[in-house]
C-alpha cells in the first residue's frame, strides 16, 4: 500500500514537472514574430538598389536605325543620372537618385517593331515580369497608343518624348504623360511660315497634302486641312498612301499633276527615302518639300540620300546649330557623338530629354508607388535652361498631360547639314527657295 501511495505521488510530481517545463513554451515562442518583423522592417523601409524604366522602341524591322538613335539617347540620359557629370541637366551633378539613397536606374528594352500589337505585348512583358516602376516610349504614335493603353489599364505611369499624334493626350489617361510639341502645334507653324513666306513675295498659295495611313499620318492630313481652310489656302491633292509602301510611282504622278504646290509630306523614313529617290526618278520638283520630321530627321535620311536629301524643310523641335545661343546643346551632343559617332537629331534629343524628365520625376516621388511617381509628374516644373529642347521649359497640363511649353522650328538640310530657318529670328542660315529643279543641282 505504502509503495503504490509512493507511486502515484512521484507520477504526480513528473506530471507537474512536465507541465511546468511546457508552459514557458507557448510565451517564448509568441515574441519571435514580432522580433522577426522588427528585423524585417528596416530592409523594407530602405530605398531600392536600382529602378527598372522600361523602354520601348522600335529596335527591329524598318524603322531598327531610328530605334538605335532613340535607344542609344535614353541610355545616356540614364549614364548621366546614373553618374557625376559637370551638366546644368536635371540629376546629373549627382550619382544616382538622391532622394531614393542614390538608387541606380535599370532600363530594361522592349521591340516593338514599329507594330501596335508588339508594342502593347511588350508594355505587358516589362510591366509584369520585369517588374518596371515606369515605361518611356515608343516614338511611333500608334505603338504609342496601344503600349500607353496597357499602362493606363495597370496603373504605371507613361512618358512620352516623341509620337505627336494630337489625339494621345485627347483620351482622358490619367497615367500618360507627353513631353513632345504635338502636330496640332506643327501643322499650324507651317501656314504661319508660309503665311510669313507670302509677306516676303512668294506665290505660296497652293499646297499638296501626302500622309502615309498609320494613325499619325492621318491625323496629321487631317490638320494640315483644316488649317490650310482656316488660312485661306488651296489644297490641290490630298494623297494618304499605304505606310512601307514598295513602290509610289502612282502616288508621285498625282504630285505631278497637282502642280508645284508646296508639298507637306508625313512619312517614316523607309518611306520618306523612297519618296526622295522616287521624285528625282520622276522629276518632280515643287516649290518646296515641307516635313512633318519623322523619316526626314532620321540619321539615316541624309545618310542614305546624300546630296539628293538637301533642300528639303522639315518641322523640328532640335537643331545642332542652336549650340551658338545655348551651350549645353553641344555639350550633350559631344557626349552622344563620342560614344555613338553621330550627331544627336530630333528624335534623339526628344527621347534624351523625356528620360530625364521621367528620372526627375522619380527622384522627386522619392518611391517606386506609382500614384507617387505619377503626382511628381503632374508637378514637373523643370526650365528652358536645364534642357536641351529650345522650349521655355517641361510642364504638364493638368488635364491633358501634354508639356504646354514647347514648341517648333522649321529647319532646311543644307549641304547635308540641318539649319535652322524659321522662326526667322532664330535662323543661323538664310532659306533656300524655291526648291531647285532636279536637272539644276
Amino acid at each position: 500500500m505504502i509503495h503504490r501511495t509512493k507511486f502515484l505521488f512521484v507520477v504526480v510530481i513528473l506530471a507537474l514537472i512536465v507541465a511546468g517545463c511546457a508552459a514557458p513554451a507557448a510565451p517564448s515562442a509568441a515574441p519571435s514574430a514580432p522580433e522577426e518583423s522588427a528585423a524585417q522592417a528596416p530592409s523594407q523601409a530602405e530605398a531600392p538598389n536600382e529602378i527598372v524604366v522600361g523602354a520601348i522602341y522600335p529596335l527591329s524591322g524598318s524603322l531598327a536605325a531610328t530605334g538605335v538613335d532613340l535607344k542609344n539617347a535614353v541610355e545616356l540620359a540614364t549614364d548621366i543620372v546614373n553618374n557625376e557629370y559637370d551638366l546644368n541637366l536635371p540629376l546629373a551633378k549627382t550619382a544616382g537618385l538622391p532622394n531614393m539613397g542614390g538608387a541606380k536606374i535599370r532600363l530594361v528594352l522592349g521591340d516593338h517593331e514599329a507594330d501596335p500589337e508588339k508594342g502593347a505585348a511588350e508594355a505587358e512583358r516589362l510591366i509584369n515580369n520585369e517588374k518596371v516602376a515606369a515605361l518611356v516610349g515608343s516614338y511611333n504614335s500608334a505603338v504609342t497608343a496601344t503600349a500607353s493603353q496597357v499602362a493606363e489599364r495597370e496603373g504605371v505611369p507613361f512618358l512620352n518624348p516623341e509620337s505627336t499624334s494630337p489625339t494621345l493626350t485627347e483620351r482622358g489617361f490619367q497615367w500618360f504623360f507627353r513631353t513632345t510639341p504635338y502636330d496640332k502645334l506643327f501643322a499650324e507653324n507651317f501656314f504661319q511660315f508660309l503665311d510669313e513666306m507670302k509677306a516676303k513675295g512668294y506665290d505660296v498659295s497652293d499646297v499638296a497634302i501626302l500622309n502615309e495611313n498609320t494613325l499619325w499620318g492621318t491625323d496629321v492630313s487631317t490638320l494640315e486641312n483644316q488649317y490650310a481652310e482656316a488660312y485661306g489656302y488651296n489644297v490641290a491633292a490630298n494623297i494618304p498612301y499605304e505606310a512601307n509602301a514598295a513602290d509610289v510611282s502612282s502616288e508621285v504622278q498625282k504630285l505631278k499633276a497637282a502642280g508645284e504646290a508646296v508639298l507637306l509630306q508625313a512619312s517614316y523614313v523607309s518611306d520618306a527615302i523612297l519618296y526622295m529617290q522616287t521624285y528625282k526618278q520622276l522629276d518632280y520638283a515643287p516649290t518646296a518639300i515641307i516635313a512633318m520630321d519623322a523619316g526626314f530627321v532620321a540619321s539615316e535620311f541624309v545618310e542614305t540620300l546624300g546630296d539628293d536629301a538637301n533642300y528639303i524643310l522639315s518641322r523640328e523641335v532640335w537643331a545642332l546649330d542652336l549650340a551658338e545661343t545655348k551651350p549645353i546643346v553641344k555639350a550633350v551632343n559631344d557626349m552622344y557623338k563620342e560614344r555613338y559617332g553621330t550627331n544627336m537629331n530630333g528624335n534623339s534629343a526628344r527621347a534624351f530629354t523625356g528620360m530625364l524628365v521621367l528620372a526627375d520625376a522619380i527622384n522627386r516621388a522619392g518611391s517606386t508607388d506609382p500614384a507617387a511617381i505619377q503626382a511628381a509628374l503632374m508637378e514637373t516644373d523643370i526650365p528652358a535652361d536645364q534642357i536641351i529642347m529650345p522650349w521655355k521649359g517641361i510642364k504638364f497640363d493638368p488635364e491633358t498631360h501634354q508639356n504646354t511649353l514647347g514648341s517648333g522650328i522649321i529647319v532646311q538640310i543644307q549641304d547635308g547639314e540641318y539649319k535652322t530657318v524659321w522662326p526667322f529670328d532664330l535662323a543661323s542660315a538664310e532659306i533656300i527657295w524655291p526648291f531647285p529643279k532636279w536637272s539644276e543641282r
